[in-house]
């Protein structure tokens, strides 16, 4: 028997109805659709607004779309994986609701928190769990709920997130299909520069937290920029050169939709043509860990059995990485 590859066999998505657009947010803070749409490629994004519903109302949705999708057997799947920055509740697993949820009753599950590399680091999880044999079948789901950490009077990041959730189903495959490579980094100095300062072990919540404003998403723009730009399109390039691929061997760029001009500068380092790279950042928005499924939701009619995606993303921590995979189905 040959090796065991971990490939994706089912994509679903999820994204609410209530549309934010740029022309909307004009009236909230002081910026434009020029201006939005230059600097970050956004024109609209979409926004969770009913009350009591949090992450696992749109990671369950995005189950079931791949759930009655693919006819899976929910009692089939061992692992339910929620990618995730905006769990329902501290302590509390988000994942294991949803699995219940949805009726995977024979499976365990957990969240995992790399900000909007989250998803990614998912894939390499899952992958992993297949790899080794010990379980046939994982659920990886990225959601997150942007707008409840979002502060709607900060322009510097109200303009950016979005909510939405998109899952995947990895399998064994015997045919040399599925995760290939990867190349995954973190750098401690970025929690400066992107974070949201209270509501943890340090800084607890209190009235004074609250009052300050300080359990919404702090960034420093240009800084994050910086490293953004720089890291993804590295380690994008470096699982070229490692896995000796030239730009006409790749198949798809799937980035993180973070920024335009960051999307962009990766293509560009790789030498990827531009039809080559997938984008819905103008309708959602960063969704965070969700921008990736969600990629992958939108663009799976287009994909073949046998393409080469080269994933990339970049995410607070700091955390970014790359990963080469070959698509296993033809939809």
């Amino acid at each position: 028997m040959g090796k065991t590859t971990a490939a994706i066999t089912a994509v679903g998505s999820y994204v609410p109805e209530h549309i934010l657009t740029n022309k909307m947010l004009e009236s909230m803070v002081e910026t434009n659709d020029e201006w939005i749409t230059t600097r970050t490629g956004i024109k609209e994004r979409r926004i969770l607004k009913e009350e009591g519903q949090g992450t696992s109302f749109m990671a369950i949705k995005a189950a079931e779309d791949l759930i009655k999708k693919s006819n899976l057997d929910t009692e089939s799947i061992d692992m339910v994986l929620v990618a995730t920055a905006t769990p329902d509740q501290p302590v509390a697993a988000t994942a294991a609701y949803v699995a219940s949820e949805i009726g995977a009753k024979n499976a365990f599950a957990y969240d995992l928190q790399a900000a909007c590399s989250s998803f990614l680091y998912g894939m390499s999880t899952a992958a992993s769990y297949i790899e080794s044999g010990r379980y046939k079948k994982i659920l990886l789901i990225g959601a997150d709920k942007m707008s409840s950490i979002i502060d709607y009077t900060d322009r510097a990041t109200c303009i950016i997130f979005g909510d939405g959730a998109g899952a995947v189903l990895f399998e064994g495959n015997e045919e040399g299909l599925g995760l290939q490579d990867e190349y995954l980094r973190s750098d401690g100095v970025g929690r400066n520069f992107l974070r949201i300062e209270a509501g943890g072990s340090i800084l607890p919540a209190s009235e004074e937290t609250v009052k300050n404003n300080q359990h919404y998403v702090y960034q420093d723009g240009k800084t994050v920029f910086k490293f953004a730009v720089s890291n993804m399109a590295e380690v994008s390039a470096k699982i070229m050169e490692r896995n000796s691929l030239t730009k006409d061997d790749v198949t798809w760029l799937v980035p993180h939709q973070a920024n335009k001009r960051i999307i962009d500068a990766t293509a560009n380092r790789m030498g990827v043509e531009p039809e080559k790279v997938m984008m819905n950042i103008q309708r959602y928005g960063n969704t965070t860990s969700a921008t990736l499924p969600l990629l992958l939701a939108d663009y799976e009619k287009q994909l073949k059995k046998g393409d080469n995606l080269v994933f990339a993303a970049f995410g607070g921590g700091f955390t970014w990485g790359s990963i080469f995979l070959k698509w296993a189905y033809n939809s």
